[in-house]
């Protein structure tokens, strides 16, 4: 069924995914090694029985990954390969270019404040981006992409999307919401991810006057102190970048521990 995909002028969001599902075999949210060379074989098989060329996204990806057996890619560089119907992946992409955009978006589209995007909120955020790039849609289309993009990003099955799922939409030079849910505990030499009790404990030793939320100097001490201990994951120079985008959470300056949650912690609060 994929490899007829792979022969279409245009494959709709749904083919989409089950293309992607198909070769990402272990299920871990990249098609690399084998799973990506037997994409590239594939692919070109099935444009040459359709009687098409490779288009230029196409050729250059196979120039790049066709002998490079440690490649890998994620679900939003396939679809800057694939003729996707409407690229509706990539209007999200376009529109939010850098991770303090997404913030705003993700504070303005979590309608609830409950820290997650469901259904409705995202169906939401889709209608306002097809209408913004003013894409025709009727009801059904709007449907198929917001089911598409839930079971896409949602990687727990909750049927809803948390900062981090959200986040892989951007790219990787802009999502430094990933490193932050690798960082090192500041209180263990271990690579963990931080729970509950580290995080708590840590708000509360950077709300330094104790008011329940975080300004902006309370953030950046805590941020250089999380820089320092992991570098290997986060960088020193960035730290104004870190700042401004996690502040985009904030409630009027006001960063209060719901939101750095969303960040910091692996766990709910």
């Amino acid at each position: 069924m994929a490899n007829a995909y792979l022969q279409g002028v245009e494959i709709s969001a749904s083919q989409f995914l089950d293309i992607f599902h198909h070769y990402d075999n272990d299920g871990n949210g990249y098609i690399e090694g084998k799973e990506l060379q037997n994409f590239i074989k594939e692919l070109q098989q099935a444009r040459k029985q359709a009687g098409l060329e490779l288009t230029d996204q196409m050729k250059a990806f196979v120039e790049e990954y066709e002998k490079n057996t440690d490649g890998k890619i994620g679900i939003v560089d396939l679809v800057q390969i694939l003729p996707t119907e409407e690229n509706f992946l990539l209007f999200f992409r376009q529109q939010l270019r850098s991770c303090t955009e997404f913030m705003q978006a993700w504070r303005n589209y979590d309608a609830d404040h409950s820290g997650y995007i469901e259904a409705d909120e995202l169906k939401n955020f889709l209608k306002d981006l097809l209408q913004r790039a003013k894409k025709p849609y009727d009801e059904k289309k709007l449907d198929e992409y917001t089911i598409t993009t839930l079971k896409i990003f949602d990687s727990n099955n909750d049927g809803k999307l948390c900062l981090a799922e959200m986040a892989r939409l951007l790219p990787d030079q802009e999502n430094f919401l990933l490193k932050f849910q690798i960082l090192i505990s500041l209180s263990s030499p271990q690579n963990v991810k931080m729970d509950r009790k580290e995080f708590n404990k840590i708000f509360e030793l950077y709300d330094k006057d104790r008011n329940g939320y975080m300004d902006e100097n309370e953030l950046d001490a805590l941020l250089k102190d999380l820089c320092e201990k992991n570098k290997r994951v986060l960088e020193v120079s960035k730290i104004p970048t870190y700042k401004t985008a996690i502040m985009a959470l904030s409630d009027g300056g006001k960063l209060y521990r719901e939101e750095l949650a969303l960040v910091l912690c692996a766990e709910e609060v």
